[in-house]
């Protein structure tokens, strides 16, 4: 309902115009109850990506330690594609332009990929004997190929289907190429 809210006054009066108490009492709810779902404005956008974003983490949380950590790695960012619908893709991928967000929208897209980094890496180095760069670049690649998919599955319009085809497309050469350094504890040598 805030979520709904809060679009109809973008796309009314543009994201910088638009105030919490506005999107409130169009919603019909208190401004505490806005906090007690979202920490910012620009928190509206993503609800579905937030919710395939714990799925990743979950996912990552429950592997079986016996799994390879970059199939799980790729399994985990391909289960978070799975929640996202192609009849219910983000406004943050699709409607930013249009509703003038674009630099709220980065800072907070930041903050989510960051913290995804973080499990992913730490994920990574929990399993691998690879030196702490190694993990980072793999972490930081996997997340590379997620966005780019994303970005591709938005673009694609009405004919887009699901999101999990673009991911698997996407993660196939990075999880190729990752697979044997990160499993085998390579290093940097200098």
């Amino acid at each position: 309902m805030l979520q709904e809210a809060a679009f109809e006054l973008f796309l009314e009066n543009g994201y910088e115009s638009t105030t919490i108490g506005q999107i409130t009492q169009r919603a019909g709810v208190s401004r505490n109850t806005f906090f007690n779902y979202f920490s910012s404005k620009s928190d509206v956008f993503w609800i579905d990506l937030d919710a395939s974003l714990a799925t990743v983490s979950a996912h990552l949380l429950q592997a079986p330690v016996t799994d390879s950590a970059i199939a799980i790695v790729r399994d985990a960012l391909v289960a978070g594609a799975r929640e996202l619908s192609s009849h219910r893709v983000p406004w943050a991928l699709t409607q930013h332009e249009l509703i003038g967000a674009a630099t709220d929208l980065q800072s907070s897209a930041m903050m989510r990929l960051g913290e995804l980094f973080r499990a992913i890496d730490h994920f990574l180095s929990s399993r691998s004997e690879a030196s702490a760069l190694l993990c980072a670049s793999t972490a930081y690649a996997a997340l590379g190929a997620a966005v780019a998919a994303a970005q591709a599955w938005a673009a694609a319009g009405t004919t887009r289907g699901e999101l999990e085809p673009y991911v698997r497309e996407a993660l196939g050469p990075v999880c190729d190429g990752f697979v044997l350094t990160v499993e085998s504890g390579a290093s940097i040598s200098t």
